[in-house]
């Protein structure tokens, strides 16, 4: 009966050691006496106790770590980058978790490859450009790592899946001359716009000031035309009175210098009344009167003359 219990234990024993588990998003590596000899999926397997053993189990998840270090431009300034990277076991074929499983001594000596790896590739790109290119060049600096380090890995047995350079900072001194440089364009663009704005407002009141002195000048144009046409018409109707009322004294045989006589009392008495002090010289004599009389009668008769 004793032998029963001490069989059945060992045997509880040997089918304890002879279950292994593996977790979803992991495989296992088993060795025998130290070589090694096969992958376990994951889910339940066996193996023969104290005989294969469980050398590493790795993870085929996507994994991520984050980098901070710095660098040098070619100009000698110091750049501080903080950079996120996400990757994975290549696949799951058995040669790639050998490598992964081998390769390295650990997960930590593998890390620290793959981090110097990564800000070697960086460092150098850096030292090629100049502080002031630096920002522009994010796309850039994160293709030139993964072209250098791709085939890197799939040696190693993993793949780079992604490289973020989350912060790229400058010393403090190089920030500041920097936001002074930034501010000064944006003080130098203001300024030009507002230079711009001003001769645009004066170009365009110049423009309004020399239409309106083009309409002022056109309408005065206009005003002095018909103030002549005025006064033509007013000169044109005066004669045509004067000689039809000489005609008409000539006919009745009197004496057309009463017209003349007759206007001039006229003018004088609106003169009188109107002058506000002003002095007008008439000629009143009987020359001058007769002179207009004749002047008004050629007038007329050049416009009854037949053309």
């Amino acid at each position: 009966m004793t032998f029963f219990f001490i069989l059945l234990f060992l045997l509880l024993i040997l089918g304890f050691f002879s279950i292994a588990i593996v977790r979803q998003g992991t495989v296992a590596v088993i060795t025998i006496f130290g070589k090694y000899a096969r992958v376990m999926a994951p889910g339940l397997n066996f193996k023969i106790p104290f005989i294969e053993v469980i050398y590493r189990r790795i993870s085929i998840q996507n994994r991520s770590a984050e980098l901070t270090f710095q660098a040098i431009t070619a100009d000698q300034a110091n750049v501080n980058f903080k950079a996120m990277l996400v990757y994975s076991v290549l696949n799951q074929e058995e040669e790639t978790i050998k490598n992964v499983a081998f390769k390295f001594i650990d997960e930590a000596s593998f890390m620290q490859a793959l981090t110097r790896t990564i800000e070697g590739s960086i460092r150098s790109f850096v030292a090629t450009k100049r502080q002031s290119e630096i920002l522009a060049l994010r796309s850039e600096i994160i293709e030139h790592v993964k072209s250098q380090i791709d085939t890197l890995l799939e040696s190693w047995g993993y793949h780079l899946i992604d490289l973020q350079l989350n912060d790229i900072a400058f010393d403090e001194v190089i920030m500041r001359s920097m936001a002074q440089v930034v501010a000064s364009s944006n003080l130098k663009a203001a300024a030009e716009n507002e230079g711009q704005a001003l001769l645009i407002t004066k170009t365009k009141a110049a423009e309004a000031e020399g239409n309106a002195i083009k309409i002022s000048a056109e309408a005065e144009k206009t005003a002095a035309q018909l103030r002549g046409q005025g006064v033509a018409l007013f000169r044109e109707e005066v004669a045509k009175g004067m000689a039809e009322s000489a005609k008409v004294m000539t006919a009745a045989e009197l004496d057309a210098s009463l017209i003349l006589f007759s206007i001039w009392t006229e003018a004088i008495k609106h003169f009188a009344e109107n002058g506000k002090g002003n002095v007008i010289f008439l000629d009143g004599s009987t020359e001058g009167m007769e002179k207009t009389m004749k002047q008004l009668l050629a007038v007329e008769q050049m416009k009854i003359a037949p053309k």
